[in-house]
């Protein structure tokens, strides 16, 4: 049986804070724990907010924590002619299609369907569903506007790949146990089966408009190819893991084994974020805080 594959895999839109240092040491915690590899994925699809100074930052934040990685480092941006050609793949499938709406026109589609008293359906995130205003264009009429150069994402047809792949779709999790002592090396604990509801997204974008991919299908087909076995990252991801299974199925990859941990949160209760301000790495290293310090701090002493 090959060893077990875990991943770490920040986005370099900011500075690393304590809630990715945390992830990143439990995910080291738990590959040693059992004798598998830890790999570092850059997830630099945003070709605006991914750049090189933070992504040499992250690296350099997580070496100082003591982290070292297997081989070979993978960059998103390194790979978007196989996400391009995977959505086309499911285009052909007759599972994706384009869509030219703009937030605005699905905004006002929203707005006119709450104006008549009508319950807005959204997705585990909260925003809308997306109405299925493009669901219906005839393939000759998307591809003239396609061609045209008109400015469009593409969506899975999740009824399509539903009656395509109609499961049922599982979600395989695992607890961490924690050994015995003071800084014990973590351990896989009992592992359950989950049913994941992948129509509770409605129709996802699988392809953005300046990137021929989603965060949605870049870490399936990365975790695929990867070939991880045991992801583990935060609580806020929980409800996309119901998407992933189907994307999963869809394009014949395995489906890893999954723990949604704990959200480091702030004195107001706010989960710590980069968009909020969370007090980076950094700059806790710069006022003198040591590795072992943060370590100790959060529990991997």
């Amino acid at each position: 049986m090959n060893a077990p594959v875990f991943r770490f895999a920040p986005s370099p839109n900011g500075r690393l804070h304590l809630g990715h240092a945390a992830s990143a040491l439990l995910n080291d915690a738990l590959a040693r724990g059992i004798g598998g590899r830890l790999l570092l994925r850059i997830e630099d699809i945003d070709p605006v907010r991914s750049r090189p100074e933070l992504i040499q930052g992250l690296r350099e934040d997580l070496a100082w924590l003591g982290l070292r990685f297997a081989p070979p480092e993978r960059r998103q941006s390194e790979h978007l002619d196989a996400y391009r050609y995977q959505v086309s793949a499911l285009a052909e499938c007759g599972l994706a299609y384009p869509c030219f709406c703009s937030r605005g026109a699905i905004a006002a589609v929203v707005e006119a369907d709450a104006g008549r008293c009508a319950p807005v359906p959204r997705d585990p995130d909260g925003a809308p569903l997306y109405p299925g205003t493009c669901r219906a264009l005839s393939e000759r009429v998307a591809d003239r506007r396609r061609a045209a150069g008109e400015p469009h994402t593409w969506r899975l047809d999740t009824a399509h790949a539903l009656a395509a792949s109609p499961g049922p779709h599982v979600v395989r999790t695992f607890a961490v146990a924690a050994g015995e002592g003071r800084g014990a090396v973590r351990q896989i604990g009992i592992e359950r089966d989950e049913a994941a509801d992948p129509a509770r997204w409605g129709d996802p974008v699988i392809a953005r408009r300046d990137v021929p991919t989603s965060y949605h299908l870049a870490v399936v087909m990365d975790d695929a190819v990867q070939g991880i076995t045991h992801v583990v990252r935060g609580e806020d991801l929980r409800a996309s893991t119901d998407l992933h299974v189907l994307l999963q199925a869809l394009i014949g990859a395995p489906s890893p084994r999954y723990h949604h941990h704990a959200l480091l949160r702030d004195a107001s209760g706010e989960k710590l974020a980069k968009s909020r301000g969370s007090r980076s790495l950094a700059d806790l290293r710069a006022s003198g805080e040591s590795p072992a310090g943060i370590r100790a701090r959060l529990g991997f002493a």
